[in-house]
């Protein structure tokens, strides 16, 4: 799908309690180095749109920044597709059902199990870094106000799991190479009826499908159209 930079192996380094590992990552970038930080708590955890993310003891909290030779910006929504795909198939492996919900969440029964946060830098056309954030709910303890709408792999499966359980198999997903229909076969909630969120503007719409640049194809009114992560949000 892309090439990476496969002469360094990614080096990885953990940490009790940080910030944000994204952030962390971010400071490394100038080193050229593929690397991993895991955090067993983050005190400044972070989604899409600069939204918290909740990040208690007992999940796994992984950040990869890896490095790209040729890799074009407008195809750069393969990078998110394949954080997804390694979520899911983590997922998977512990024995639930994940699917995708467009653009950069996981869910699990309809819940959030995984939020993932893709942060890119360009060098002209050319993607030449990406930092793949990926947050999973294993045993953490979830806020009250997040339990009707969040679950975790114990609580799915009552089991119990933890992060270190997940690590291996999802760096292995995310240093591996997809393609889209991988992608598409986690993809959920497509034909389903949905509210799509533009500022003050609110589209009912019935979602139809994700294209390679991960626009999202909904039914609104009866006319096919085409929407970006960037402009608009996506309620269920």
């Amino acid at each position: 799908m892309y090439e990476m930079n496969k002469k360094i192996m990614p080096l990885i380094e953990r940490f009790d309690e940080i910030a944000s590992t994204n952030d962390y990552l971010k400071e490394k970038r100038t080193e050229g180095i593929d690397r991993i930080a895991i955090a067993k708590a983050q005190t400044g955890g972070r989604g899409t749109k600069g939204r918290s993310f909740s990040s208690n003891v007992g999940g796994l909290y992984l950040s990869a920044l890896r490095f790209y030779e040729n890799l074009s910006a407008k195809d750069g929504f393969k990078i998110m597709a394949g954080a997804a795909v390694a979520v899911c198939k983590t997922l998977k492996n512990a024995g639930v059902e994940p699917c995708v919900k467009w653009p950069n969440d996981v869910h699990v029964n309809g819940k959030k199990i995984c939020g993932i946060l893709i942060e890119n830098t360009l060098s002209g056309d050319k993607i030449s870094s990406s930092i793949v954030g990926v947050g999973i709910n294993v045993s953490n303890r979830l806020p009250e106000e997040l339990k009707e709408i969040a679950t975790t792999l114990n609580m799915e499966t009552g089991k119990g799991f933890s992060p270190a359980d997940l690590e291996q198999s999802l760096i292995d997903g995310l240093f591996s190479e997809v393609d889209m229909q991988e992608y598409l076969s986690f993809l959920g909630y497509m034909g389903k009826r949905a509210e799509l969120l533009s500022g003050e503007k609110r589209y009912a719409a019935t979602l139809l499908s994700v294209d390679e640049q991960g626009c999202l194809w909904a039914d609104v009114n009866g006319e096919k159209r085409c929407f970006s992560a960037a402009e608009i949000s996506l309620r269920l």
